[in-house]
């Protein structure tokens, strides 16, 4: 290590290279980001499109099968999906990972555009779009006053949205209750039948007489004028002057046929805050954006915009996703500021030397900062999984200033060397065994970066990062520590008690290990027999811990979704919105409710969520799983209901349930009766909450039924009946537009209500004849058609071409892992026809892909830290001897999740990768000294006592370090703390329990090997050559090679 001796040489260079660091990555700390999750782009691509007033059925005939078509040929796609509604089709297309999103849009976009063409009448052009998870909704802003609530949509949208859709991140925003101006034209049939027009004709006039049009240019020199049509009404009630048609020689005007009418959209959807009728703006942010800018910035944008409203007028943020983030930042700091103290005070314990504790407590800050500057280099944020990363390191990156000061001190006060030939004779001794240990550590958590997979890129950022840590910890081990300790530490009096060694707890240690691994080398039979029982108890621990896809955090709101029965109006959900509201106020723990109705993909009245935030976590004694199970207690009240009570949070900031599956097959009905059964079975277990499923039949409809050949006499097609009934009914289309200043609203043609209340009314109404009719006379419906009242469903839903269900449920106390074992048992119980398959959705999908790609990244850890460490020891033995005491450490971990009740999910699992980390780190330094001691002639046994005991105090204080640091992380009831407790109490009792064991263990295996290169496979070869007699020619020759072989494989250095 000559270049670590310039830097004890020349303390101002080595301080000066930490420096340049250190300032690197206190300047970077400012550029990196603040968010939940981790930026990950998806190549999804979202095809949506418009039929106004057609059928779930129709739509899925008539587009989605069309569209789905086309993009099944599209290479690299991977799931097709699409959901029809009344009036819309979503298709969702979800290409391989390594597709290029933005190619994949353009792609998609020119498939559809060859379909168009085919597309119903009517039919709005397709929006192809590219699902962006990470422009996800960040925040809920409310808008209240005691005004008309035309007049409130107004002032949000001019003076509350589109000023916030200027702060620098937002992305789009949008509006839930809000009710925009509109020109109602309130048709009396009656009138209108007595002049013998039709509804034809009034759209027509609405259109042509509501113009303004360019009419070219005049000169007049020296100027020029331009010509300008100005047919536009400007007054509402203007609308009624305009003439239909002349019957009788008499004009018929609109007023005469109709009412006209300035009034409010029709109630499709409402919000309401805290019992108060509100309108809620739902902010998303611009891909790429930093959730916690964004959100400062809205705030303070909206506290602006406070100032400038009428005072009737309320603007507030209700629901803000950085908070918890914020939060969570902020308990996980305060955990690594108290886990470095503990560290700190560790070394102490052992070395007894202040000056030690400040050399080994000043790799901590740094090592950190510094890595500051790699993960603004790639890009990283500061998110659930790298602050994660960087909780973990705070136990690592002191682990080789231990090592490496550890060794030095024992220089210093053992063979009273001075403290500058002490930190370079230390540091060429040691500096094999940390290079070894750091770089082995670094290739566990590399696999997690290049895992493949939606996992897998989640998981990028943790990887490199600790990685990052690792690698830099490395650096100040060899460059920091030997330079502060060449001039901070003094020569120690070795004498009595003032030897570090000679400390009560140093001393019990010693005497009690020593006295244990002589009985272990003296009985190793036993000794491996029991490292055998230890490596197979793995299997049943595996068997019997819980193993799900994320945890649950704390984060004091969740959602409620409701939905009513099929048919239920706007009104009725209303009443039963209120009802609830009035029960969720009383339960103790709720602050605020948020109750938006309408707001869905597929924009059904009957559906509705209630945002539900809680008293901060700080504030209350209860766990917000507990008033979560109270609302399930009082939704049990109401049956005719399908609810559930979900997390809020997750990849695209929305809320699901965390159980998801989907059956698909031919038939509808079969599929029905499969998935009646299924939640059946799933209700009865108990572990299933929630259970629901996306099909819903008995949504009333009434079908217009067209006798074929009496439309064909009376010369009516089925687009006039079709149209006439959009205009009649529907209230939806938009005919014209009407302007006022710099707004534009939409004119809508509607029945008086009188005439729609009933079934029977329809038959009534008059058709206009468009086919050769001269002049047209409008027929009565009732003399082509019958009107039918029956049920339809409100949606259908098709994956991969076939038509599917999906089952939602939420978990109660029941582990992911369990729940898949069940629904797979139950679905061999129901004996699945052929063409029927369930497949799993969500997280019990991504549970799967989890446990597939950690296995895959366990066995490339292990590959390459073996070729890492037969790199560096040049030899093939001594790496399987430090990697045999890896499986010891596993079934320490699982039975401590055992004992907690919790269980293995993708944190927890992480904590599994540094555990083997650490437990390999101590083999290391134990076959590393043992080989030293050799080297300089002493006997195996003698110098693995004398390696294990010498190493005993580094390898113990590395191991109390980790804990420590992990302690304060187990113990947090702060936001975010659910997340991070799992993975502690892996390490802390991973580590605690099996680390006597390694330290026993190593040895034995050590030996074990030993002898099975220099006396037992020589034997074998010995044994066969009397067995076989004596060998001649080419056969000894033979003999020989093998020989030779099998021992170069084992060769070491003595």
């Amino acid at each position: 290590m000559k270049l670590t001796e310039v830097f004890i040489r020349k303390p101002i260079f080595a301080t000066m290279i930490i420096m340049a660091m250190v300032v690197f990555g206190v300047f970077s700390f400012s550029k990196i980001g603040v968010d939940l999750f981790p930026e990950v782009d998806f190549p999804v691509v979202v095809v949506t499109t418009n039929l106004l007033g057609a059928s779930p059925e129709e739509i899925e005939t008539e587009i989605s099968k069309k569209v789905e078509e086309q993009i099944n040929t599209i290479a690299g796609l991977d799931e097709l999906q699409s959901f029809s509604y009344d009036g819309s089709s979503m298709v969702v297309a979800q290409f391989i990972l390594e597709k290029n999103g933005d190619i994949a849009v353009e792609e998609v976009r020119d498939r559809v555009n060859r379909v168009v063409n085919e597309f119903p009448y009517g039919t709005k052009m397709p929006i192809v779009e590219k699902f962006d998870m990470a422009a996800s909704p960040i925040m809920q802003v409310v808008v209240t006053g005691d005004i008309p609530i035309r007049d409130l949509t107004r002032i949000t949208r001019k003076q509350v949205k589109e000023l916030l859709e200027n702060v620098n991140g937002v992305g789009n925003i949008k509006i839930v209750g809000g009710r925009e101006r509109e020109v109602h034209i309130i048709i009396d049939t009656i009138k209108l039948s007595a002049r013998a027009l039709s509804v034809a004709d009034l759209e027509k006039a609405l259109i042509v007489e509501n113009i303004e049009l360019p009419g070219g240019r005049i000169t007049e020199e020296p100027r020029e004028l331009v010509v300008r049509t100005m047919g536009k009404i400007v007054d509402a009630e203007d609308f009624g002057n305009i003439p239909i048609d002349v019957v009788g020689g008499v004009p018929v005007l609109v007023r005469d046929v109709a009412q006209v009418k300035d009034v409010e959209q029709e109630q499709r959807n409402f919000s309401r805050y805290d019992d108060s009728p509100a309108i809620t703006l739902i902010i998303k942010k611009q891909s790429g954006a930093n959730t916690v800018d964004v959100a400062e910035r809205v705030r303070a944008k909206v506290d602006e915009i406070a100032k400038t409203l009428p005072k009737a007028i309320k603007v507030e943020c209700v629901q803000d996703q950085s908070r918890f983030i914020v939060a969570a930042v902020h308990s996980l700091e305060e955990d690594v500021i108290l886990g470095a103290i503990l560290v700190s005070l560790t070394v102490l314990l052992f070395l007894k030397n202040v000056r030690s504790m400040v050399i080994c407590a000043v790799s901590i800050p740094a090592s950190i900062i510094a890595t500051f500057t790699l993960m603004n280099w790639m890009g990283f944020t500061f998110n659930n999984l790298t602050l994660l990363s960087l909780s973990l390191a705070t136990g690592i990156v002191i682990d080789d200033a231990i090592i490496v000061l550890e060794n030095i001190f024992r220089h210093i006060e053992e063979l009273k060397e001075k403290p500058f030939v002490a930190a370079a004779r230390a540091i060429e001794e040691i500096g094999l065994a940390v290079v070894s240990t750091t770089l082995s550590l670094m290739v566990i958590f590399l696999p997690l970066a290049f895992m493949s997979g939606i996992v897998g890129r989640f998981m990028y950022s943790f990887g490199l990062t600790m990685a990052f840590a690792i690698g830099v910890s490395l650096v100040f081990a060899f460059v920091l520590t030997p330079t502060m300790s060449a001039r901070m530490l003094r020569e120690t009096d070795t004498s009595g008690e003032g030897s570090s060694k000679e400390s009560a707890i140093n001393r019990f240690l010693d005497h009690h290990y020593t006295k244990m691994l002589k009985w272990c080398l003296a009985h190793r039979k036993a000794s491996m027999i029991a490292a055998v029982v230890i490596m197979f108890t793995t299997i049943p621990s595996l068997m019997f811990v819980g193993k799900d896809f994320v945890p649950k955090d704390d984060k004091s709101e969740f959602n409620v979704h409701v939905k009513a029965p099929v048919g239920t109006s706007i009104a009725e959900m209303d009443n039963i919105m209120k009802e609830l509201e009035k029960q969720f106020h009383q339960v103790k723990g709720v602050t605020d409710l948020l109750t938006s109705v309408g707001n869905g993909d597929n924009k059904a009245v009957n559906e509705g969520d209630i945002y539900v935030k809680l008293l901060d976590l700080k504030e209350r004694s209860y766990t917000q799983k507990e008033v979560m199970d109270t609302m399930r207690g009082l939704l049990k009240h109401y049956p005719t209901l399908r609810t559930s009570v979900q997390d809020i949070g997750g990849p695209g900031g929305g809320s699901e349930a965390t159980f998801q599956m989907r059956m698909t097959g031919p038939d509808m009905e079969k599929l029905k009766e499969y998935a009646e059964k299924m939640m059946t079975a799933m209700r009865k277990q108990g572990g299933f909450v929630d259970v629901d499923t996306t099909f819903e039949l008995g949504k009333p409809e009434l079908r217009i039924n067209i006798d074929r050949q009496r439309a064909a006499d009376l010369k009516v097609s089925a687009n006039d009946i079709a149209s006439a009934l959009q205009l009649y009914i529907s209230g939806e289309k938009d005919i014209t537009k009407f302007k006022v200043e710099d707004e534009l609203y939409e004119v809508r043609t509607r029945l008086e209500e009188k005439y729609r209340k009933h079934p029977s009314d329809l038959l009534s109404l008059t058709i206009p004849a468009s086919i050769g009719n001269d002049p047209p006379n409008p027929v009565r419906l009732d003399q082509l058609a019958k009107v039918e009242e029956t049920t339809g469903p409100s949606q259908i839903q098709r994956y991969m071409r076939q038509r599917a269900i999906e089952i939602n449920a939420n978990l109660k106390d029941y582990p992911m892992g369990a729940a898949k074992k069940f629904v797979t048992d139950e679905m061999k119980k129901l004996d699945f026809e052929a063409g029927y398959n369930i497949s799993f959705v969500g997280q019990a999908k991504y549970l799967q892909e989890m446990q597939t790609n950690f296995i895959l990244a366990f066995l490339l850890s292990f590959i390459f830290m073996y070729m890492i460490l037969a790199s560096l020891f040049e030899s093939l033995t001594y790496p399987i001897v430090i990697l045999l005491s890896l499986p010891l450490a596993f079934p320490f971990a699982i039975f401590s999740l055992l004992i907690t009740g919790m269980t293995l999910h993708i944190i927890s699992i992480l904590g599994l990768f540094l555990l083997i980390g650490i437990v390999k780190k101590n083999s290391i330094l134990q076959v590393d000294y043992t080989n030293t001691l050799r080297g300089r002639g002493m006997e195996r046994h003698e110098a693995l006592v004398t390696a294990s005991r010498t190493r005993l105090r580094p390898i113990m204080m590395t191991t109390l370090t980790l804990v420590a640091s992990m302690i304060p992380v187990a113990l947090s009831r702060g936001p975010g703390s659910s997340s991070r407790a799992p993975m502690a109490v892996v390490i802390i009792g991973g580590q605690s329990l099996c680390l006597m064991v390694t330290l026993l263990l190593t040895p034995v295996f050590y030996s074990v090997f030993d002898d099975m290169q220099v006396k037992w496979i020589p034997s074998f070869v010995n044994k066969a050559r009397s067995r076989f007699g004596p060998v001649t020619g080419s056969t000894e020759s033979i003999l020989t090679d093998i020989r030779a072989g099998i021992s170069g494989i084992f060769k070491k250095k003595r």
